[in-house]
């Protein structure tokens, strides 16, 4: 999948969230870039590039196939967007917050921050 290049962030964001909660592996990646990295908030990198990310997602959809994100609030200011999430790992299963800061450039995701 192509990532359109004139999508807003608002919007990439929203696309990639939609893929994510599709489990669309390859959708889902195609918004993230090649070095994209990412990081649990003002701590420790968790993974870098692409191919890592991949992996990770691939493993994630595997353990929890019914996995879905519900947006409860999102802000964005220029090459920013900052999402609130719960997540649901399955009906009845764990649910968490995360607040996910995504930095974009050049159409993509270039970080992922993350804070529970």
């Amino acid at each position: 999948m192509t990532v359109p290049a004139t999508l807003s962030p608002v919007d990439l964001i929203q696309a990639q969230f939609d893929a994510y909660n599709a489990q669309d592996l390859d959708a889902y990646c195609a918004f993230f870039a090649d070095d994209v990295i990412v990081a649990d908030y003002n701590s420790a990198v968790t993974v870098e590039g692409i191919a890592a990310y991949r992996a990770k997602y691939l493993q994630v959809f595997a353990d929890f196939p019914q996995n879905k994100a519900e947006l409860l609030n999102r802000m964005a200011v220029g090459d920013f967007v900052v999402d609130h999430e719960r997540v649901v790992r399955s009906p009845g299963g764990t649910t968490f917050e995360v607040i996910c800061i995504y930095t974009l450039a050049a159409g993509k995701v270039a970080r992922v921050d993350f804070a529970k």
